[in-house]
C-alpha cells in the first residue's frame, strides 16, 4: 500500500459513455509536506483531475487515496466533505452577507459554536488577517478576499489543500507577492497541497514537483528544474518556456545538428528531435570561429539579460546571454551551444515540426 499522503492512481473521467475521457489513466502521488501542481493548457483536464480528488466529480475508473484510506474506486465515492481536504476556488466562493470570521467559520463542521470561532480566528491568523473579523468580503482587497478563502480552507485542519487557479484574478504584481506568501505558510505549516494552473512561471516557483499535462493524460511528473531542463516530449520542451529545436543525427552520446556537433544529455541513435533553451546557447564574434554564423535579427533588453533573434541557414534561433554581451541586428555572430542538448522522445515530433526558436508558449 502507497505511503503516500495522496495517491491518484488510474483516473479516468468520462462524462457519456460514448464521449472520449476527459481525463485518462492519470496517476501521481503527493507526500506529506510537498506542493504539487498540474500544470497545463485550458481543456487539458486538470480541473476534471482535481474535482475527482476532491470528491465532486465520481471518477469512471481508478482510484483515490488519502492516508492508505480509498476515497474513490470502483466502489467507494466518498462525498467532499468526507475527504479532509481543503478547497481554494478560483473565484474564492466566499460569501458576501456573511463577515469574514463568518466565511472562514462555515467551514469548521466540528466542535461548539465558540470552538469553531476560535479556529476561524487561529485560521485568520495565520494568513496575517487578525483584525479583519468584522470585515464583508466585498471591504477587502483581491489579495486579502484570496487569503480569507484560504483561511477557510486551513480552518478545519485538512490533511490536503486543493487549489485550484486561485491566483489568477489577481494583478501581475499582487499575483507574485500573494503566491509567495501562500508557499511560505504551506511551507511553514508542514501542509501538503495540489495547485492547478495553466501558468507556467507560477508552477515553477510554486511547486515542489509538477505534472505538465495535456489532452487529458500526464506527459512528464518531475522537479521544476527537472522538467524544465530534461523535457521528455516535444510538448513540455514548447510548453514550459521557449526552446530551439533541431533535427539531428545522434551517435551515442553526441548529435550533429544545424548548430554543429553538440553533447547529449543521454544516448541516442539515429534521427532524433533535438532541444537547447535559449541560456544553453551563446554568442561569440566571428572571428572566435567557435561555431557556425549567423546573422542578429532582433534584440531585447531586459535588464539582466538579453534576448536575441539570430538567423541562420534560414531558420531563426533564440539565445539569451549576460547584458554584456551585446551585439545590435545585422552583427554577424557565431551561436555556441554551451550544456548537452535534450533528446526528445520520437513519438512528440511531428513531421512539421519548424526548426530553431518555437513559439512563446502564451501565443500557442
Amino acid at each position: 500500500m502507497s505511503t503516500s499522503l495522496l495517491s491518484v492512481q488510474h483516473l479516468t473521467k468520462q462524462f457519456a459513455p460514448d464521449a472520449p475521457p476527459v481525463v485518462h489513466d492519470v496517476s501521481f502521488d503527493v507526500d506529506d509536506g510537498e506542493i504539487f501542481a498540474i500544470l497545463g493548457p485550458s481543456g487539458c483536464g486538470k480541473t476534471t483531475t482535481l474535482r475527482c480528488v476532491a470528491g465532486f466529480e465520481r471518477a469512471t475508473e481508478g482510484t483515490v487515496t488519502l492516508r492508505g484510506r480509498t476515497v474513490e474506486g470502483p466502489d467507494t465515492h466518498r462525498p467532499p466533505e468526507a475527504r479532509g481536504v481543503g478547497l481554494v476556488f478560483q473565484d474564492y466562493a466566499l460569501f458576501p452577507h456573511l463577515t469574514v470570521l463568518e466565511n472562514v467559520a462555515f467551514g469548521v463542521q466540528e466542535g461548539t459554536r465558540a470552538q469553531q470561532t476560535d479556529r476561524a480566528r487561529d485560521a485568520l491568523d495565520m494568513v496575517g488577517l487578525d483584525g479583519y473579523e468584522d470585515r464583508r468580503p466585498q471591504h477587502l482587497s483581491g489579495g486579502q478576499q484570496q487569503r480569507v478563502a484560504l483561511a477557510r480552507a486551513l480552518a478545519p485542519a485538512p490533511d490536503l489543500i486543493l487549489l485550484d487557479e486561485p491566483f489568477s484574478n489577481l494583478d501581475a504584481l499582487l499575483r507574485e507577492e500573494t503566491r509567495q506568501e501562500v508557499r511560505q505558510l504551506l511551507k511553514d505549516r508542514g501542509m501538503s497541497a495540489v495547485l492547478v494552473t495553466h501558468d507556467q512561471e507560477e508552477a515553477l516557483s510554486f511547486a515542489d514537483r509538477l505534472a505538465v499535462m495535456r489532452g487529458g493524460q500526464i506527459d512528464q511528473i518531475g522537479t521544476p528544474e527537472g522538467v524544465y531542463d530534461q523535457p521528455r516530449t516535444l510538448f513540455v520542451a514548447q510548453f514550459l518556456g521557449r526552446t530551439n529545436l533541431m533535427l539531428s543525427q545522434a551517435e551515442g552520446t553526441a548529435a550533429d545538428t544545424p548548430l554543429g556537433r553538440v553533447s547529449l544529455t543521454g544516448e541516442a541513435e539515429g534521427t532524433v528531435m533535438v532541444s537547447l533553451r535559449p541560456e544553453h546557447l551563446t554568442l561569440k564574434p566571428p572571428e572566435a570561429d567557435a561555431g557556425p554564423r549567423g546573422t542578429v535579427v532582433d534584440r531585447a533588453f531586459k535588464g539582466h539579460d538579453i534576448t536575441y533573434r539570430v538567423e541562420c541557414d534560414g531558420s531563426e534561433y533564440l539565445v539569451h546571454t549576460h547584458s554584456r554581451v551585446s551585439y545590435a541586428p545585422g552583427d554577424t555572430v557565431c551561436i555556441c551551444p554551451r550544456s548537452p542538448a535534450v533528446v526528445l522522445e520520437r513519438r512528440s515530433s511531428p513531421k512539421d515540426v519548424p526548426m530553431g526558436a518555437t513559439p512563446d508558449p502564451e501565443e500557442v
